[in-house]
């Protein structure tokens, strides 16, 4: 459920996750486990004996494994030449850092899945990613954390699974991410799934595949801060090796470039769901935002919408503006680009450090310098917005004129160099922070930072002096880990033997270059950090100084905070726009759309998606779906959901016209029509939805219900369904019922504000004329389905005897013939019918109408025409009687 709001409380809601991809798999709850599998479908089992037996071809795996692994993705390597290096964990952008390089973890060398029987063998007894990786620990920066239990012997026999964990961070903080590999085969595993704080899935994936070895990021378990998730690991896999690796090497970026490497062509979707998982969402149809403020309050709006429709137009205005001005879009756009995450800035400055560490005074220096920034760009905001007309930008304008925020930036000039700015790079932005402080303020610092110079042109002339002496074209690198090094283009140069000079130590090679340093270069790295410890600490007294005096002016802050967000989220909405054909939503009493279709559906598609129309008033607010599988009623109820949330969040809407009854609630509850299992947790499931929506449900609820009942008997079912729908229609809420039960079509006749519509299907025959196919239209028509018999239909093209089926049809047609009988409707329910439509589209004209007088006459006019056609004469029912 999406609960409106005002304020934008977050509200957790699923359908706005950033993590929806491929085929998913509900093992609990609402919890979805994304599986992509790479090369045979085949998982070691949790015994000996099976996990024995596998290598010689071995039993398929049972149980939940089986499950999961039907409903995987795979891809097996090609032939050819194999890339050397493999990222262990592809998946969402919080899960790594994009801009980090990842440097070699480990080798493997694939083969096509022709030679996987070879490899079987060949990987017993000694496996080559376990050669290469204990190879690639000594010139690998893996913090060196490794566990290994005397008693793993035995287990090392039989586990043939690496697995590599990690957790996710800021917005897919809650998620898990696993990827392991099978050594006895070519097969890649990638999950990414949400877990609860005990990490239950996550421990069960583990029990299941067997590790030989886990894999976690070294941030899991630094010293006296090891995460939760580390310890259950370690404590329930004591028999397991444990190797951490730096944070940078679960990265996506490499990941997404090596499954493009190893991807047969079979299988080539993998890549495709992979990259784009996160924009099968709401939030990545319409997230364009520049600032992680803008992003964090587009989802923020997505989970709970405004309800306010004052505020809602408010915002729309603005989207219009920014739409007709060209100029005002992409001037705001730069200077949005430029912000740094202000709340977080905020929430950092105000903090008070438990300890003075370097790296808490090398902290709050670098705020300081984003602090800066952040501050020199309100006048570009505010020569941005100077033109501007709607009234909600004008207000920004006018908040944007505090003079509070050039009483901080001159404080901070004060004391801070004018140049001092915010730079890429971790060694430009390191030379900001020890010249920050404007000379002769401190005396020693202005020592310390010479010598600091001093030590870094003496590494400079050192590696120049290296240079000559060998010949080499030497150059000097910087990286936060090593300090400053040595790089060599391995192509400039030609090593007599082949080999580097001895005096080079820590050799890596990466593509075609050489890394390395040398025993001086060390010492020199050794005595630039001491003289960095030192800058740091007076520099920090400083800027605590300087920080507490502007302290009483650090609310403007906050305002300008929700001014870049705001401005970035309405930039993100017209950026939307101007990539499909959006319109301006109305807000009336009546939920219209008029041919509107699926926003992800359309980004993720080739063709544009079968656009349809929507009418719901109060006179006709329950609307029941049929039509057979895969036809697209889940689809349209989860169109009209998205396009509500659209229209309430202040966005234009994917149709050529829209009008909106603003909901309160928005409650869904869709079902999967290739998820028709039928046992107890699964219906239990589906009553607990449905109480949950008529406890919670009112007159300005969106109600949306998709496939109920189909968890028990189909006499279950369609009482269920039955009652919760006469439940339903005592509220004036906005109800779309999909259901397979044709016998709740009926409601119709008893209820005049239930109206039937349905999914068409064309049946066409081949040429021969024996066999027939069914086409989609997912073109939806008022009535309910005419595919009465889809079953019968689908058995047709199947394997049964024909006698069997011409029984089926017999039986069927007998037991339609009877129930039709029994619910055959009177010409006085016509005319009440007809009555109640009238009178409700009559008080509807007279609330919203804005017509002419000449153009309500001939509406009117038609009104009374459709009256008069749906309403039957006494004479036609006296006929009907007497038949």
């Amino acid at each position: 459920m999406l609960r409106g709001s005002d304020e934008g409380r977050p509200l957790a809601r699923e359908e706005a996750s950033a993590s929806y991809s491929g085929r998913c798999s509900s093992s609990s709850g609402t919890e979805h486990l994304h599986r992509y599998h790479f090369g045979l479908l085949r998982t070691p089992l949790s015994t000996a004996g099976s996990a024995g037996g596998r290598s010689g071809g071995g039993a398929e795996p049972a149980g939940p494994q089986r499950e999961a692994d039907s409903l995987g993705r795979r891809l097996t390597p090609g032939p050819g030449p194999q890339p050397e290096p493999f990222s262990a964990a592809a998946g969402d952008s919080y899960f790594g850092d994009r801009s980090s390089y990842a440097e070699n973890v480990s080798t493997m060398n694939f083969t096509s899945s022709s030679s996987a029987r070879g490899l079987n063998n060949a990987w017993i007894g000694k496996t080559p990613l376990s050669s290469s990786r204990s190879g690639c620990r000594s010139r690998t920066p893996l913090m060196g954390y490794s566990v290994t239990s005397s008693s793993a012997l035995s287990a090392h026999l039989v586990a043939s699974v690496i697995v590599a964990v990690v957790e996710g961070r800021g917005l897919a903080r809650g998620e898990v991410g696993m990827a392991s590999i099978d050594l006895k085969n070519p097969e890649v595993v990638l999950s990414q799934f949400a877990d609860n704080t005990t990490y239950a899935k996550v421990i069960t994936k583990l029990k299941i595949l067997t590790p030989l070895e886990i894999i976690m990021s070294n941030t899991a378990c630094d010293t006296g801060n090891t995460t939760k998730l580390f310890s259950l690991i370690t404590e329930n896999f004591k028999n397991v090796t444990f190797t951490t690796v730096q944070r940078k090497y679960f990265n996506e970026t490499k990941g997404l470039e090596y499954i493009e490497q190893l991807c047969t062509s079979e299988f080539s979707t993998v890549l495709m769901e992979v990259q784009s998982k996160n924009g099968h969402t709401l939030f990545g149809v319409l997230n364009y935002t520049k600032t992680p403020g803008g992003s964090r309050r587009l989802r923020s709006n997505i989970l709970e919408p405004l309800v306010d429709a004052e505020t809602i137009n408010t915002r729309l205005d603005c989207i219009q503006e920014l739409l007709q001005d060209e100029e005002l879009f992409f001037s705001l756009q730069a200077v949005i680009s430029r912000f740094l995450d202000t709340e977080q800035l905020l929430s950092i400055l105000v903090q008070i450090p438990k300890q003075d560490t370097v790296k808490a005074a090398e902290s709050k220096i670098t705020n300081l310098i984003y602090l800066k920034h952040t501050l020199e760009l309100v006048d570009p905001l505010k020569a941005a917005l100077k033109s501007c007309k709607t009234h909600l930008l004008k207000a920004y304008y006018s908040s944007l004129e505090d003079k509070r925020f050039g009483i901080i930036l001159e404080k901070i000039k004060t004391v801070i160099n004018d140049d001092t700015r915010y730079t890429k790079g971790c060694l430009n932005m390191r030379t900001q922070k020890c010249y920050a402080v404007r000379p002769n303020i401190n005396e020693f610092l202005d020592i310390a930072r010479r010598t600091y110079t001093e030590i870094v042109d003496d590494i400079a002339g050192m590696i120049t002096q290296l240079a000559e002496k060998y010949n080499l074209p030497l150059k000097m690198s910087f990286s936060s880990a090593r300090g400053f090094f040595v790089q060599m283009n391995a192509e400039c140069a030609a090593l007599p033997n082949g080999q580097l000079p001895s005096e080079f130590t820590k050799i890596t090679k990466m593509k075609n270059a050489y890394s390395f340093t040398s025993a001086d270069l060390i010492k020199m790295n050794e005595r630039c950090q001491e003289s960095l410890r030192e800058i740091y600490h007076m520099t920090y007294l400083i800027v605590c100084k300087l920080l507490s005096e502007i302290y009483e002016h650090i609310h403007c802050l906050y305002k300008l905070s929700d001014t870049v967000s705001m401005l970035d989220m309405l930039l993100s909405f017209a950026h939307a726009c101007t990539l499909s054909d959006y319109v301006r939503p109305e807000f009336t009493d009546t939920l219209a759309i008029k041919q509107g279709w699926h926003p992800i559906l359309e980004k993720i598609s080739v063709e544009k998606p079968i656009s349809n129309n929507t009418y719901i008033t109060e006179g006709s607010n329950f609307i029941i779906i049929t039509g057979p599988n895969m036809s697209g009623k889940s689809t349209y109820l989860k169109q009209i959901a998205l396009c509500q949330i659209m229209a309430q969040i202040g966005s234009y809407v994917p149709a050529e016209y829209s009008s909106f009854r603003i909901a309160e609630q928005i409650f869904t509850r869709i079902g999967m029509d290739d998820d028709i299992e039928t046992n107890s947790s699964t219906f239990m499931k589906e009553m607990k939805e449905i109480t949950y929506i008529i406890q919670n449900a009112n007159d300005k609820s969106l109600i949306i219900i998709d496939e109920l009942g189909r968890g028990t008997s189909t006499e279950e079912g369609i009482g269920i369904c039955y009652s919760v729908c006469e439940y339903l229609l005592s509220l004036k809420a906005f109800t779309l019922f999909a259901t397979h039960f044709l016998e709740l079509c009926h409601i119709e006749a008893l209820y005049p504000n239930v109206e039937n519509n349905h999914f068409e299907v064309q049946h066409v025959r081949n040429s021969a004329g024996n066999k027939e196919k069914i086409t989609y239209t997912y073109i939806l028509s008022k009535g309910h389905t005419e595919e009465k018999n889809y079953g019968l239909k689908a058995a047709e093209v199947s394997s049964l005897p024909p006698s069997v089926i011409l029984d089926a049809k017999e039986i069927t047609t007998h037991i339609a013939r009877q129930i039709l009988q029994k619910q055959r409707t009177t010409p006085e329910t016509l005319r009440q019918r007809a009555v109640y439509h009238l009178a409700t589209r009559l008080v509807q004209t007279a609330r919203n109408s804005r017509l002419d007088a000449d153009s309500l006459r001939i509406f009117l006019k038609g009104l009374k025409k459709k009256y008069e056609a749906d309403c039957p004469v006494s004479g036609q029912a006296q006929t009907e009687d007497g038949q």
